[in-house]
């Protein structure tokens, strides 16, 4: 069973991911990179909206890895992201990495997914 599932009934250019348990690369590369893809080919700029759950324990390496070359070979075609999330360590390692990536990025408590959902939705 995937760790990472997609949230459906987004607009076409917001890719939704919802995690719980433990993240690994093998999540990255049957689930969220193959989405990416497909969003891509019909879409320049990609919003994308990245629920981690309460039962998230962290990512393998792999997870961490795919994760990083994922941003870095998309680098611009990020157009914003909203990270949902309660965990604390999660928070405040995107509040750092967030400053080498060239969109705006959010961070909102789980309780908060629907403003969260309504920000990543809404037109430039």
């Amino acid at each position: 069973m995937n760790t990472l599932r997609l949230i459906e009934g987004l607009p076409d250019n917001v890719l939704g991911v919802s995690a719980e348990g433990k993240i690994t690369g093998e999540d990255y590369e049957k689930v969220l990179i193959p989405a990416l893809e497909e969003k891509l080919k019909v879409n320049k700029k990609i919003n994308m909206l990245y629920r981690l759950g309460k039962t998230v324990s962290g990512f393998s390496l792999g997870a961490m890895l795919d994760d990083a070359k994922m941003g870095i070979r998309h680098l611009t075609a990020w157009g914003k992201i909203a990270i949902v999330s309660d965990h604390e360590m999660i928070n405040a390692m995107t509040k750092f990495f967030r400053h080498f990536i060239p969109c705006e990025i959010r961070i909102f408590k789980n309780a908060e997914i629907a403003d969260a959902t309504k920000w990543i939705i809404e037109k430039e």
